[in-house]
Formats: C-alpha cells, sequence, structure tokens
C-alpha cells in the first residue's frame, strides 16, 4: 500500500536503520513532491500523488515540532533521531536551511542526545545554502543507487538535467559529513532488468565511494510495497557481499535486508 505521510510531524516510528524516529515532512501532506520519480518509492509514482496543498512554512514546522516534543517529554518516550523524510524531496522546501537551524536549536532543548538525519537524493546539494544546512545535521544520508546515468534514468528518474559526476563531487566535498545509501534491487521496470547486484554495477560504485569516502555506507534492498510491481528484493548473500567489499576498501557499512 502506497504510504502518505502527515505533514509537517508524524511519529515516532521505528525505523530498521535509525532506531526510534521522528519524522520531519517539509512537503505537502495530500500527495508527493519530490526532484525523483523512483520507481521503488513507497509513496508512490510523483503523478499518481499531485499534492493540492502548500507546502509547511518555517513557523509551522518550528510550532508542530515543539509541541510534539513536549508530548514526547511528558510521556516519557526518548527519541533517538528527528529524520527528515516524508512525501518527497525534504530539501525542495524553500526553507530549508531555516528549518534545519531551528531543529538543532529544539533537539538541543528538549532531546539533546537524539540526532538529526536527512535522507536526501543530494540533487539540491549543489545549491550552497542546502550544502551548508546539511553539513551541520548528524546523520547527512545522501542517495546514490548507481553511478550509471542510464540506470538512473530508468530507475531514480529525475526531473530536470541531473548529472551524476556533478553529485559525486558535490559528495567528495562532503566527506565524512555524509553518508551514502544506495538501494540494491532485482527485477524488472519497462520490460528491461533493473537489476543493480552483478558487477557491471557494483565495480563502479565502489570506485565512486572509494573516492568520496563518507563516514558510512547505507545498502539495503525493497522493504515495503512498490509502486513498480516486477521489482524484487535482492538476496541477503549479495547484499552481505556488496557490504564486504565495501568495508574492504576501509569503509564503515551497514546492511538491511
Amino acid at each position: 500500500m502506497t504510504i502518505i505521510f502527515p505533514s509537517p510531524i508524524f511519529g515516532p516510528i521505528h525505523s530498521r536503520r535509525l532506531g526510534i524516529s521522528l519524522g520531519i515532512n517539509l512537503l505537502p501532506s495530500d500527495g508527493k513532491c519530490c526532484s525523483f520519480d523512483c520507481i521503488y518509492c513507497e509513496c508512490g509514482f510523483n503523478h499518481d500523488f499531485v499534492p493540492k496543498q502548500k507546502l509547511p512554512t518555517r513557523e509551522e514546522v518550528r510550532t508542530a515540532l515543539e509541541a510534539q516534543l513536549q508530548k514526547m517529554q511528558q510521556e516519557g518516550i526518548t527519541p533517538d533521531v528527528f529524520t527528515f523524510a516524508g512525501n518527497g524531496e525534504p530539501t525542495l522546501n524553500p526553507h530549508f536551511p531555516e528549518i534545519i537551524d531551528d531543529t538543532l536549536a529544539l533537539r538541543d532543548q528538549y532531546f539533546p542526545n537524539a540526532k538529526v538525519s536527512v535522507l536526501t537524493n543530494a540533487a539540491q546539494s549543489l545549491r550552497q545554502p542546502v550544502f551548508d544546512a546539511l553539513c551541520k545535521v548528524d546523520n547527512n544520508i545522501c542517495k546514490l543507487d548507481t553511478i550509471s546515468p542510464d540506470y538512473i534514468a530508468q530507475v531514480d528518474r529525475p526531473n530536470g538535467n541531473y548529472d551524476v559526476q556533478k553529485i559525486i563531487a558535490r559528495l567528495k566535498e562532503f566527506g565524512n559529513r555524509c553518508i551514502i545509501q544506495t538501494m540494491f534491487m532485482k527485477g524488472e521496470f519497462g520490460g528491461k532488468s533493473v537489476d543493480n547486484t552483478g558487477e557491471a554495477f557494483v565495480e563502479p560504485w565502489l570506485q565512486a565511494i572509494k573516492e568520496i569516502q563518507p563516514r558510512e555506507v547505507m545498502i539495503y534492498t525493497i522493504d515495503r510495497e512498490t509502486p513498480a510491481h516486477h521489482l524484487k528484493k535482492a538476496s541477503p548473500e549479495a547484499l552481505d557481499a556488496i557490504g564486504e567489499r565495501a568495508r574492504q576498501l576501509g569503509l564503515a557499512c551497514s546492511v538491511a535486508y
């Protein structure tokens, strides 16, 4: 079932990678808004969930977040992480840098041990204010499913001009201030294979992350229903083998099946 998240705050929920996570959705609550249209996205295809509501304002996010943090404090619920995710790409909100500053201040006030995470496709990181904001958070988690432009066009399906080499160069500037997150899967879409677990995809990807030198690499596969119906999970054996090769490069790597 397609998931459309409330806005601007949802959860807390249990994340298989991040722990007890309080979600922050900087996009409308009635649809999806993303610069990618990934065929595996749990929020569905962009054209099926076009929002009619406006983006939440900086003040709306701050007010709702503080109210939820006060409630959690009263109920004795301690979040492990505040996660910017939701119905698409969080950095598309024009107030993203200021909202990050507000969130860090509220985190420090109410739950100073919690981390702040952003799940991003990194396309907006080419904009300096977004790059600077991402450098401030604890877990700047950037998508890099492959370095193949053809695969990106088939699977991630960016809107507008997207140059993966420019993105890799930007990710190198983050260095150990970023985490690389990669979806590995099998199956097909539009009659073509989307299997990126083979050597033709894995070796160039490994060379890219070796160049980037992120703090960590997160490898995962499909966990929820996808809008494209012929996708398949990568096997635990394939994921473990890729993860081990990343570790042999001296990189910390986690694997989620």
